[in-house]
């Protein structure tokens, strides 16, 4: 198997993951926000899809948002460039749109890593690396809030999020 075979194959492990928080989350916690953080639990799937999709891309130049993004709503919390103003993505996205844009990068997933040159610079001035560690940034990255969702169903639903291998 091969380093791009490789890569792909944790992305898509890692979105399935994503895939079955989506679906297992009931609607009330789909909803809302916990705890200290003001990030509705489809907030934060939409910025794992964002992001995966972004830093798959050739670079921010190359990069084409999905067909349903929304301005801003990548981004939890502070916008980097207006710190001191904290947006809240006010319009949910539904379940069904986010099981389109996850199947969206899976296909990106296929497309993008069948032609990674794994040596190539990251494509992202602010990611000082090559293009293969920007794949481990980007997969830990999805990791990392799937991981966020699967706390939320745990606490606050008694849910688990089943491993993917």
């Amino acid at each position: 198997m091969s380093i791009q075979e490789t890569v792909a194959n944790q992305y898509h492990s890692v979105l399935k993951m994503l895939g079955r928080a989506i679906e297992l989350c009931p609607e009330p916690l789909w909803l809302s926000a916990t705890g200290a953080s003001p990030n509705r639990y489809w907030h934060i799937a939409y910025h794992a899809l964002f992001y995966t999709h972004f830093y798959l891309a050739p670079g921010e130049s190359e990069f084409l948002p999905w067909q349903h993004h929304r301005a801003e709503y990548n981004f939890l919390g502070a916008v980097p460039w207006r710190l001191n103003e904290i947006r809240i993505a006010e319009i949910p996205y539904t379940r069904p749109e986010l099981r389109e844009y996850l199947e969206f990068c899976h296909g990106e997933v296929d497309r993008q890593t069948a032609v990674l040159e794994i040596d190539a610079p990251s494509g992202f001035h602010w990611l000082p690396f090559n293009k293969l560690e920007l794949q481990f940034y980007n997969i830990r990255h999805a990791a990392h809030h799937t991981g966020q969702l699967s706390e939320r169903l745990s606490s606050q639903a008694s849910l688990s999020l089943p491993w993917v291998r």
